[in-house]
C-alpha cells in the first residue's frame, strides 16, 4: 500500500512537530533528491549510512523506495534521534535504523556506500542552527572533516559516496564523480582503488 506521507515534502514534513518541520527547508535532505541519491547508492545486501541523518528524512524515504537495503543513520541529538523512530513507526519502515552518536564513534567498515548533507557545516555556520547544542568552531569543522576524509580513504575500492551541498572537502582523490544532479548540488561518486 502506498503511504501518502512520501508524496510530497509537504506531507512528509507534517509528520513532525512544528520545530522540526520548520528546520526541514535548510537541514532535511528534499525526498527528490533522497530517492536519486537511495537510487544510485542501493545495491543487493548493502548498508547504507546516512551521515549526520538528523530528524531522519532521507533513511526514511530511501528505506520507503528500496525495502530491501537497509538504511542506518547516525545522529549527535537524541532529541532528532527520537522523532526519527516516531516517525519510522508512524510510516511503518522496517529497514531504516537510527544510531545517538557522534561520527567518531561510528565503525565504517560496518557500512557500504554512505549518503552525505555537508553535516560538519553546522559546526561553522552560526545563522542557520538547529539549535544551541553544538559547539561553532572552525577546529571541529575541521577535525570532523578530516576524520571521515580517512574514513573514506580506508574503504575498498567500489564503494559509493552521495553529498549534497558539500564543498568536497572530505572526498578523498580516489573518488571518481560520476553524476551530478539539481544543478551539481547532488554529487554521485565511486572510489576507484
Amino acid at each position: 500500500m502506498k503511504n501518502t506521507a512520501f508524496n510530497s515534502d509537504n506531507n512528509f514534513d507534517a509528520l513532525y512537530p512544528e520545530h522540526i518541520r520548520q528546520l526541514s527547508m535548510k537541514h532535511w535532505t528534499p525526498l527528490n533528491v533522497a530517492i536519486k541519491a537511495a537510487d544510485f547508492l542501493a545495491a543487493p545486501q548493502v548498508r547504507i549510512l546516512d551521515i549526520g541523518s538528523g530528524a531522519g528524512k532521507f533513511c526514511l524515504a530511501a528505506a520507503y523506495h528500496h525495502s530491501d537495503i537497509l538504511f542506518c543513520g547516525v545522529e549527535q541529538r537524541q532529541e532528532l534521534v527520537h522523532q526519527a523512530e516516531k516517525i519510522q513507526q508512524k510510516t511503518q519502515i522496517s529497514n531504516a535504523r537510527f544510531t545517538h552518536a557522534n561520527i567518531t564513534e561510528v565503525n565504517f567498515k560496518e557500512f557500504d556506500h554512505f549518503y552525505y548533507y555537508n553535516s560538519f557545516f553546522e559546526n561553522i555556520d552560526v545563522q542557520n542552527a538547529i539549535d544551541d547544542t553544538i559547539e561553532i568552531s572552525m577546529d571541529l569543522y575541521r577535525y570532523y572533516i578530516q576524520y571521515l576524509f580517512v574514513a573514506l580513504q580506508q574503504k575498498c575500492a567500489g564503494t559509493k559516496l552521495v553529498t549534497f551541498q558539500s564543498l568536497e572537502q572530505e572526498i578523498p582523490p580516489n573518488y571518481k564523480l560520476v553524476g551530478t544532479a539539481y544543478g551539481k548540488l547532488l554529487k554521485m561518486w565511486i572510489k576507484e582503488s
